[in-house]
Order: C-alpha cells, then structure tokens, then sequence
C-alpha cells in the first residue's frame, strides 16, 4: 500500500486450505496488478493504518511487520472467511437484502463498465486474465 502515490499493489494471496492460513505470491503476471484508490477511500485506510501504528506502540507488539494492512494483533493475516461472515452478518444486521462480499467485485465490475471505463483497464484492475473473464461478469 503506497499513501503517497494512492496505489494498492496486489501481490499475494491470502488463502486458507483446510482452514490453515496461507500466504502466496499471486498466480501469474495479470494478477499481480497496481490499483488506483480514491481520495476518501486513502483517508479511511490511512486512519486505518495510524491506529495500527498506535495499537503497536501502546502494546509494544510488532503488529504489522508482514505489511498487512488487516492483521490479526500480532501482525498475521487474517482467515479470508473473516471479512465474509463479517459482512454477512452486518448486511443482516442493517436488514440488507442477502448478498456476498465477492458480489460486490461483480457490482464493482459493472458500476465501472457503465460509467464508460474501458474493458481492459476494468479487466486488468479485477486481475482477469482476458478481457472475455470480465465480460462475463
């Protein structure tokens, strides 16, 4: 994660066979890709980031010498089933109409198909290895 710059870089995976945490490199050349984020999205995650920072220091921890900018408080990464049953279950809270996490890279796909962003640059922000993958989104 650049802040200077407003770039995320995509190059591991977070993956949990078997329920085990493990981390990898990204499969191949169009995964490992840079995105554009925008201002009010670098706000929230600089915050993010400071608190990392002070939890840290207040508790002595290394809590984020892996560079995971979602950790444990040890610094490890989370499981990936975390971010969907939290969602799950604030969707269900806010009485939202069920919907998946991953669903939203779909509705994510599309939002930018609509607005005119070109196939291949919304193909390549999704690490799709052709722009036919995105199509089918």
């Amino acid at each position: 994660m650049h802040f200077d710059n407003g770039r995320l870089s995509v190059k591991q995976n977070v993956t949990a066979p078997d329920y085990k945490v493990i981390v990898s490199d990204v499969k191949s050349a169009h995964t490992l890709r840079t995105i554009d984020l925008d201002e009010r999205t670098l706000a929230v995650l600089r915050s993010w980031r400071k608190r990392q920072l002070e939890i840290s220091m207040r508790t002595g921890l290394r809590t984020n010498e892996a560079g995971f900018l979602f950790a444990k408080v040890d610094g490890s990464p989370l499981h990936p089933d975390f971010f969907s049953h939290s969602f799950e279950r604030l969707t269900v809270k806010m009485g939202l109409p069920r919907i998946r996490l991953h669903d939203l890279r779909h509705t994510h796909a599309t939002l930018l198909l609509k607005a005119g962003v070109a196939v291949k640059v919304v193909s390549e922000r999704l690490g799709h290895a052709s722009v036919a993958s995105t199509m089918q989104v």
